[in-house]
C-alpha cells in the first residue's frame, strides 16, 4: 500500500458515503451541528488506527474529503468534533469512532464496553458527564466497496399483486438445518440461493419471499449478558450494509446478489423487511455508535420541551427523525441503493406509521410518503406498511396512501376467532373474505392493498395456534411476561404436544381450514415460512432473542407425512388462488348488479343455502357461511366459486343457492387429498371445523 497522504482534497459532498472511482475514494458524511469532522483509516485488521485527516470541506452541511489511491477494501470511521450538550440536543464526542450512515460493509463487530458511551456511565450525573475513552477497538468500521456485479439478463418477475403470495421467512433460521447444503452455507444468502431451496419455494406455489431484516443489525447488550441473541434483527446499525452473519465470508457480499438473480430466475420476488422508524442507539442512555455521534439533534426526534431525551414512539428508545430532509434522504438512498444494486423488488417498513408522521400526527401525504410516490425507482416497486406503533395516533391500518400494502392485523385476529368457534363472528370474517373494504376501500385502492395473514414472526406459529393457550416464553429470560398475552388460539384439548390422535387430527383441520381461508381471501395472502410444514416454536410467542432451533426450520420434520401432507396441501391452495380469479378480485365490488340472471358478483348464504338477513347476521351462535363470488373474464364467461365454511364441532349438509349450476369440487380441506370431482346433487356435507371450495364456469352469451 502507497503512503497515505497527510491531508485530503477537498472532493464532492455528493453522495454520500465513501465511493471509489478507479483513482481514489470520496467521503461525505452530513452533520449539521459538528464543528469538524476527521476521517480515520485502519490497518487491515480493524485493531490499528493508521490516520487520522480532517475532512477538509463542509458544503450545506456536508463534509467531504478525497483521498487519492485509495481502494476497495480500505477500513475506515469518522470522528466529530462539536459541543457534548445533553440538554440542547448535542452529544458530540471525538473520542468515539462513529460509523458512517452509509458504510456499504462492516469488518468486526460491536464488542460491547463502557467505553461505547459518550458519557461516564455509573459517574452519578447520568449522560450529562463526558467519556473520554477510546471507543475504535470495541468497534467495527466501515470497508470501501466494489459495487461490480455481472447481473446478466437478471430482471423482476414483476408478479402482479392481484398474483402475489408472500412467503415471510428468516434468512437463517430457514436455512440453518438444511442437512442437504453444505455446513458453512447454512444460514446463509448462499443456503437461500441453494436449488434445493428455490426448488421447495417453488413448489408450494410462493411468488415472493419476505426476508426479516438483512440490514447489518446489533447484538444489544441485555442480550448478550444474558447469553441471548437478536435472532429477528430489528435493530439496525446500517442502513446499507448486509448482515454479515449471512456471508460465508465477510467480503462475500456478493452472495446475496446471486440469492436475488436466482430467485428471480425461478420467477420469485424478493421483498425485505426494513427498519428505518429506529437505530440500534437506544435511549439517551443508548451507546454512541453513528447517528447520535454525527448529528444527535438531526438524526433522531427530541422532546421539544427537553431536547436531552429522545421522543420513544417505537418502544426501542429513540425515534428516526424523518421530517430532516438529509435524514430523509438517507432513507431514500438506502431504500433506492437495494433496488439499483441488489435488485430488490419491494419493502416492508416495520412501524410503517411512524414514518408517516408529521409534526400534527399521521399524514398520508407527509414528506416520507410523498417522496416515494413521485421517485422513478421507488415507485414501480411493491410497498407494505407495517401500519401500527405505540406514539400518539399510532393505529393508522388502511390509512395508507395509493399504492401501499398494509398488513391487516383484523384479518389475522378475525379469522382466529372464527376458527376459535367464537360466537358472534360471521359478519366479520365476511368482512376479512372481501379484502376489508370497510378500512381499504377508498382513494381508489384495489383489495391487494390488505396484506391478509395468520401468523407472523411476531406471534405464535400457525401449529401452535392450534396447540397453545398460554405463551412459553420462559427461554427469553422475562418470566414469561413478554409477548402477546391474548393470541387468539386454542388447543383443542391439550397444552402442547399430546399423542391424543383426536386432538392432534383436530388440530391439523383447523389448520387447514385457517389456511384455506388465507388462500381464498380477497388481498394478498402472507404465509410465515414454516407454516406449510407445521413449524413449531414451543408456544413461544416472541421468539426475537431465540437463535436455535426454536426458531430455526426443522427440515427432518419436514420430511415426516404429516408435513409433507400439509405441504402438498399448502401447494394446491396456491395453484387454486391463481387458476380461480374469483379467489383474487381485482376490484372491490359491492353492487348487486346481476352479471348472469340470479348471479351478482358477490353472494351471502346460510347453511341452507338461503340469502343472508340481518337477522341471520347477527345469529350470535352460527358458524356456518356460503360466500359465492363471480367474476367476468376478458373473454366473456364467467367465473363462480362458491366457499362453503364450517367452524361448527360438527358436520354440516349445506344446500348449494340457486341459480342451480354444475359444481366442481375443488378442495375440501377435512380431505385433503381428495381429487377434484363433480358435485352430486344439491348439498355438500362440509365437515367439522372445514372449508369446502366448489368452482364452475359460465359460458360466454
Amino acid at each position: 500500500m502507497a503512503p497515505l497522504p497527510d491531508r485530503l482534497l477537498p472532493g464532492r459532498a455528493d453522495p454520500l458515503g465513501a465511493h471509489w472511482d478507479g483513482l481514489g475514494v470520496n467521503f461525505a458524511v452530513f452533520s449539521a451541528h459538528a464543528e469538524r469532522i476527521e476521517l480515520c483509516l485502519f490497518d487491515p485488521a480493524g485493531r490499528r488506527e493508521i490516520a487520522r485527516l480532517p475532512l477538509p470541506e463542509c458544503t450545506d452541511e456536508v463534509w467531504h474529503g478525497y483521498l487519492p489511491e485509495a481502494r476497495p477494501g480500505m477500513l475506515y470511521g469518522y470522528r466529530a468534533h462539536g459541543p457534548y450538550d445533553p440538554r440542547q440536543g448535542h452529544r458530540f464526542n471525538p473520542n468515539k469512532l462513529l460509523l458512517d450512515p452509509y458504510a456499504r460493509q462492516l469488518s468486526g463487530e460491536v464488542r460491547w464496553s463502557d467505553a461505547l458511551f459518550g458519557y461516564r456511565l455509573g459517574a452519578g450525573r447520568g449522560d450529562l458527564t463526558f467519556d473520554r475513552r477510546d471507543s475504535a477497538p470495541a468497534m467495527p468500521k466501515g470497508v470501501v466497496v466494489d459495487e461490480s456485479f455481472h447481473w446478466g439478463d437478471d430482471r423482476s418477475p414483476e408478479i402482479p399483486w392481484d398474483r402475489t403470495i408472500i412467503y415471510e421467512a428468516h434468512v437463517r433460521g430457514l436455512t440453518k438445518l438444511r442437512e442437504d447444503v453444505a455446513p458453512r452455507e447454512r444460514g446463509t444468502f448462499a443456503a437461500l440461493a441453494d436449488p434445493r431451496m428455490i426448488e421447495h419455494l417453488q413448489r408450494i406455489g410462493v411468488t415472493a419471499v419476505e426476508l426479516l431484516p438483512i440490514h447489518a443489525y446489533l447484538q444489544d447488550r441485555f442480550l448478550v449478558e444474558k447469553g441471548l441473541r437478536n435472532y429477528w434483527g430489528y435493530s439496525t446499525l446500517s442502513f446499507f450494509a448486509p448482515e454479515p452473519r449471512y456471508l460465508v465470508e465477510p467480503w462475500m457480499r456478493n452472495e446475496l446478489k446471486v440469492a436475488v438473480r436466482r430467485l428471480h430466475a425461478a420467477g420469485i420476488e424478493v421483498i425485505l423487511d426494513v427498519v428505518y422508524n429506529h437505530t440500534c442507539e437506544g435511549s439517551e442512555l443508548g451507546p454512541t455508535l453513528s447517528w447520535r455521534g454525527l448529528d444527535n439533534a438531526s438524526y433522531y426526534r427530541l422532546l421539544p420541551d427537553n431536547p436531552r431525551h429522545l421522543i420513544n414512539d417505537t418502544g426501542t428508545g429513540n425515534t428516526v427523525n424523518i421530517s430532516h430532509p438529509r435524514v430523509l434522504q438517507m432513507v431514500m438512498d438506502s431504500l433506492r441503493y437495494w433496488v439499483q444494486h441488489f435488485h430488490i423488488d419491494g419493502f416492508r417498513f416495520d412501524l410503517g406509521t411512524i414514518l408517516g408522521r408529521e409534526a400534527h400526527g399521521f399524514d398520508p401525504g407527509s414528506g416520507f410518503f410523498d417522496t416515494i410516490r413521485q421517485d422513478p425507482v421507488l415507485a414501480r416497486v411493491k410497498l407494505i406498511s407495517e401500519p401500527w406503533d405505540i406514539g400518539p395516533g399510532g393505529y393508522q391500518v388502511g390509512n395508507h396512501p395509493p399504492g401501499w400494502a398494509e398488513w391487516n392485523d383484523r384479518y389475522r385476529d378475525g379469522v382466529r376467532r372464527f376458527w376459535r368457534g367464537d360466537s358472534g363472528m360471521r359478519s366479520d370474517l365476511a368482512a376479512r373474505l372481501t379484502g376489508s373494504a370497510e378500512m381499504f376501500d377508498k382513494r381508489r385502492r384495489r383489495p391487494w392493498a390488505s396484506v391478509n395473514f395468520l401468523a407472523s414472526h411476531d406471534g405464535y406459529t400457525l401449529y401452535d395456534l392450534t396447540a397453545y393457550e398460554q405463551r412459553h416464553n420462559e427461554a427469553n429470560g422475562e418470566d414469561g411476561r413478554d409477548g402477546h398475552s391474548d393470541n387468539h388460539s386454542r388447543n383443542w384439548g391439550h397444552e402442547g404436544e399430546t399423542e391424543d390422535e383426536g386432538i392432534r387430527s383436530t388440530r391439523a383441520r383447523v389448520a387447514r381450514a385457517m389456511l384455506t381461508t388465507l388462500f381464498a381471501s380477497a388481498g394478498t395472502p402472507m404465509l410465515l415460512g414454516g407454516d406449510e410444514m407445521a413449524r413449531t416454536q414451543g408456544g413461544n410467542n416472541n421468539a426475537y432473542c431465540q437463535d436455535n432451533d426454536i426458531s430455526w426450520f426443522d427440515w427432518n420434520h419436514a420430511e415426516t407425512e404429516e408435513a409433507q401432507s400439509l405441504q402438498r396441501f399448502t401447494a394446491r391452495l396456491a395453484g387454486l388462488r391463481q387458476q380461480l380469479p374469483p379467489l383474487r378480485p381485482a376490484v372491490y365490488e359491492h353492487g348487486a348488479a346481476e352479471l348472469r340472471p340470479g348471479l351478482s358478483a358477490i353472494g351471502w348464504f346460510d347453511q341452507h343455502g338461503q340469502g343472508m338477513t340481518p337477522e341471520a347476521w347477527a345469529e350470535p351462535e352460527a358458524r356456518t357461511l356460503i360466500l359465492r363470488r363471480a367474476v367476468v373474464a376478458p373473454e366473456g364467461h364467467v367465473d363462480v366459486v362458491l366457499l362453503l365454511l364450517n367452524a361448527d364441532s360438527d358436520g354440516h349438509r349445506f344446500t348449494l343457492p340457486e341459480p342451480a349450476m354444475d359444481w366442481t369440487m375443488m378442495l375440501d380441506s377435512a380431505h385433503p387429498d381428495l381429487a377434484e370431482h363433480q358435485a352430486a346433487g344439491r348439498s355438500v356435507l362440509v365437515a367439522a371445523h372445514s372449508v369446502v371450495l366448489t368452482a364452475t364456469r359460465l359460458p360466454p352469451e
